[in-house]
């Protein structure tokens, strides 16, 4: 079973681009990628997304902030995005929330990090790291420690919470407005 393991904060532009120059000289890049997301009004935290390299359905159990959650990824064709929307369309689901982001992703002393811009949403580094189960609590100490060695504090789950909520209600006027 895999775990995803993730801390996560909000950061400036300021310091967004810090960490773009610290990780382009100190981390393995991986990629740079623009990312369609939509959610689904499911009762499970199930997506689709087009990025730049393929399509992909994906369910997250758990909450939507929670440090670990498995995941179920299904990986598409780039271009079976409209059939993928379709697909859920006509299975009776409707999008809830559409997320645009640009992802920065590096490889940095065997985390993965994410350095991103979500229109509407704002900048987010999330440093991530996959468990079998049994290890997820050390893995978690290690990720918020290694954020504080950037001199990045996590944001609180109450914080993401707040903004999600807002995000949810107002993302067609926060995209619009972009």
């Amino acid at each position: 079973m895999a775990i995803e393991v993730e801390v996560r904060s909000f950061i400036t532009k300021e310091k967004y681009d810090k960490l773009l120059k610290f990780f382009k000289r100190n981390a393995e890049f991986v990629n740079e990628d623009y990312q369609e997301t939509y959610y689904f009004d499911s009762d499970a935290d199930l997506r689709i997304q087009r990025n730049n390299f393929f399509s992909k359905i994906w369910l997250k159990k758990g909450k939507i902030h929670d440090d670990f959650r498995e995941e179920i990824e299904i990986k598409f064709k780039r271009n079976d995005f409209e059939n993928l929307e379709k697909l859920f369309f006509n299975l009776g689901f409707n999008v809830e929330i559409k997320w645009f982001r640009k992802r920065y992703h590096f490889k940095w002393e065997r985390i993965d990090v994410m350095l991103d811009y979500t229109n509407g949403y704002g900048y987010i580094i999330e440093l991530e790291k996959m468990s079998q189960g049994g290890d997820k609590e050390e893995i978690l100490n290690m990720l918020n420690k290694k954020l504080i060695s950037i001199n990045v504090n996590p944001t609180s789950k109450e914080e993401f919470d707040k903004k999600y909520e807002h995000y949810k209600k107002n993302w067609r006027k926060l995209v619009e407005n972009e």
